[in-house]
């Protein structure tokens, strides 16, 4: 007799279809910190971005969020802008740069990045897949390849992500 569970994997992928703009985004980074906290190494969280036409600054700090992974701090910058959602707002790009001053980071490159749309295709892409998976706002999970709604409800989301994680890990049916 064959066991028929599947074979664990050494890291979980979650994929985040985000916006910085997005106050449900920022509601969701308890959610983020708690499931990187449980899980550490063995829980890989990919941003993926998902600017919405309504928020004016969000594809500008999709393209700041990858200046900061370029320069190797993607997920601080991430919180930094999303902790400040309500600020972004206000002040637009002159806040995307103040924050990656604030994190230490170069913020002239950021703003030249801004400039010059270096990191359009990035945005672009995933927002295209995005599209293509069915994703419609934010925030929206991924997780071996199940699509989990943020942006409708967040309730028992990250329980949700949790069993899935666990099944992934131990390779045991939940």
């Amino acid at each position: 007799m064959s066991d028929s569970s599947p074979a664990p994997v050494s890291v979980a992928v979650l994929d985040v279809w985000c916006e910085l703009q997005c106050p449900d985004c920022h509601t969701a980074l308890d959610d983020i910190r708690a499931l990187r906290a449980r899980y550490g190494d063995r829980l890989e969280v990919r941003l993926r971005h998902f600017p919405l036409e309504k928020h004016k600054y969000a594809f500008a700090a999709a393209q700041a969020a990858e200046e900061a992974v370029e320069q190797g701090r993607g997920w601080p910058y991430v919180e930094a802008v999303l902790d400040r959602v309500a600020e972004l707002d206000r002040r637009g790009e002159p806040l995307l740069v103040e924050v990656a001053r604030e994190l230490g980071l170069d913020a002239e490159e950021f703003d030249t990045a801004l400039v010059d749309g270096r990191h359009i295709l990035i945005v672009d892409a995933d927002q295209a897949e995005g599209k293509a998976i069915g994703v419609t706002g934010t925030p929206t999970y991924v997780i071996d390849g199940e699509r989990l709604d943020g942006g409708r409800s967040q309730e028992g989301l990250r329980e949700r992500v949790e069993r899935i994680v666990d099944r992934l890990l131990t390779g045991q049916e939940a």
